[in-house]
């Protein structure tokens, strides 16, 4: 076994998400655009789950969508905070989401939306849910990528640069595409693909930004975090700095939301398999009505 890095103060998130959770519903625009996306994805497969999980439920926007779908029967959320869990509709459990309380083969689906980017475990928690699915049981979430809030970042870096001499994390580090990627086929789900959007949002202050992300329970948690208390000379000279470097001319700050989608597998020989190197029956050159040995058109570079 080895050690996971402790980014984030997994009980300091729950408190967050405890503190957040009675008026979340009234700023969960993000996470309404994910369900929505995840919703329209799930649509796309024609086939039906009869069980499956919400990881990581939040306020239940996920399993409300999916719901409606209908693709699903039995879906449960499960999330670790119980205050989130009241605002859910369907069958509730309390579960963190790096600790699966599944057997193996027991659920055809698991879904989750924006909330295994603060997992520490991540790796463990996607091999999880891939024992916990049935052969040819499908895994479906989004979460924030490297992209994500690199403004805010970058303004909480200068003003603590300049009023401190040094800078601590205020903003948590995302995986990027790739690296999720890589993390499914280190789980072993098959066909696993990793795509991403940006979707870019715009304040009228930098303040209103952070109020909301407080409001959305994704105030700072890093283990790592400054013990020093944020000062208004701090706050305010990061939002100064944010609106230098990023402010619109109409007086606006845009924030970018990376998001990437993960769509896997549970392993089953039903599913297409690559042929095996050298086993083609028809040549390429066949296949594109070119004599074999063409050159190809030299490439054009974009300057």
């Amino acid at each position: 076994m080895t050690s996971q890095p402790n980014i984030f103060d997994r009980a300091l998130l729950a408190r967050h998400r405890a503190r957040a959770a009675p008026g979340a519903s009234a700023h969960d625009f993000l996470l309404r655009h994910v369900s929505e996306d995840l919703a329209d994805r799930l649509s796309l497969i024609p086939r039906t789950f009869p069980v499956g999980l919400n990881l990581g439920a939040h306020t239940g926007a996920l399993s409300r969508q999916l719901r409606q779908l209908g693709r699903v029967g039995l879906l449960i959320d499960a999330d670790p905070s119980a205050a989130m869990l009241a605002q859910c509709d369907g069958p509730q459990l309390g579960a963190d989401e790096e600790f699966l309380p599944f057997a193996p083969d027991t659920l055809d689906i698991v879904v989750s939306a924006l909330a295994l980017q603060f997992v520490n475990d991540l790796p463990g928690a996607l091999l999880q849910a891939r024992q916990a699915l049935k052969d040819d049981g499908l895994f479906l979430a989004a979460l924030l990528g490297a992209g994500s809030l690199g403004e805010l970042r970058e303004a909480f870096l200068i003003a603590e640069t300049e009023i401190y001499g040094g800078a601590t994390p205020r903003v948590a580090p995302f995986a990027d595409v790739r690296t999720l990627g890589s993390l499914l086929q280190r789980a072993g789900f098959a066909l696993p693909v990793a795509d991403v959007d940006t979707l870019r949002v715009t304040y009228p202050h930098p303040l209103a930004l952070m109020q909301e992300l407080k409001a959305m329970g994704a105030s700072n948690a890093l283990t790592e975090r400054s013990r020093r208390p944020m000062t208004r000379r701090l706050i305010a000279r990061a939002a100064e700095a944010y609106i230098e470097r990023h402010g619109t001319s109409d007086g606006r700050i845009p924030a970018t939301f990376e998001i990437v989608t993960l769509t896997g597998w549970a392993p089953d020989p039903s599913q297409p398999k690559p042929l095996r190197p050298g086993s083609a029956k028809t040549r390429l050159a066949d296949a594109l009505g070119v004599p074999e040995g063409t050159p190809r058109p030299p490439t054009k570079e974009i300057p």
